[in-house]
């Protein structure tokens, strides 16, 4: 399975992790003809530069709108300020849904800035990114 992403969508998690350092930046990706052509912000409620919860309210509503304008959510994503594009021990640890691909951001210079993975029962597999120029 490869993720197939829009260069664009890629600039703006890019963007979203930037303007909330120090803490991590959250929120959904969702894709239309198996692209990823949309992302959605979420509030971190934790606030906190190392781990992220995302706000239920905002969660819930999310996918409801995506489902309704026809899009299959495919990702969560959320950045790394300081570390690199890898599933931390917490990140492993949490990740409950093995059909979800986690996208991690990173903000470190000198790394690959963004990298997916599949996460199932503490099993990390790196899932490879296509990224397509946007139209």
């Amino acid at each position: 399975m490869t993720l197939q992403i829009e260069e664009e969508i890629l600039n703006a998690m890019l963007e979203h992790g930037r303007r909330e350092e120090p803490n991590e930046a959250c929120g959904y990706l969702a894709a239309r003809d198996g692209v990823v052509g949309h992302h959605v912000e979420l509030t971190n409620i934790d606030a906190a530069p190392d781990h992220y919860t995302m706000d239920p309210a905002e969660q819930f509503a999310a996918i409801r709108r995506m489902r309704e304008e026809g899009l299959q959510v495919v990702a969560v994503y959320h950045s790394h300020p300081e570390t690199p594009a890898r599933p931390s021990v917490e990140d492993i640890r949490l990740a409950h849904d093995p059909g979800m691909v986690y996208v991690i951001v990173s903000l470190m210079a000198g790394v690959e800035p963004v990298r997916a993975f599949r996460i199932n029962q503490g099993e990390v597999v790196e899932v490879p990114l296509h990224i397509q120029a946007t139209l």
